[in-house]
């Protein structure tokens, strides 16, 4: 029994260490893409340090000088920034 019990918990555990390595992974990924969008539009950012999604399809990136913008698709499908 104390097998089993010492089995599952290290399953348990590795899971969690996964999962929450893939969320960084996914975050850090996005910080990125975010990053890459606002410079692309020509905006002054410098780097996407962090980001919310407040809507589906819509972020709120805070960039490294302070600024803030709200990335989303317009209705024309296009990337459009506004600054906050």
């Amino acid at each position: 029994m104390n097998k089993r019990i010492r089995s599952w918990t290290s399953i348990v555990v590795m899971s969690a260490c996964y999962a929450a390595s893939s969320f960084a992974a996914e975050d850090v990924s996005l910080l990125k893409d975010l990053t890459s969008v606002i410079a692309l539009l020509g905006l002054p950012c410098g780097q996407v340090v962090s980001a919310t999604e407040p809507k589906s399809n819509e972020h709120i990136a805070t960039c490294t000088d302070g600024s803030r913008y709200r990335v989303f698709v317009n209705d024309q499908g296009r990337v459009v920034a506004q600054k906050q």
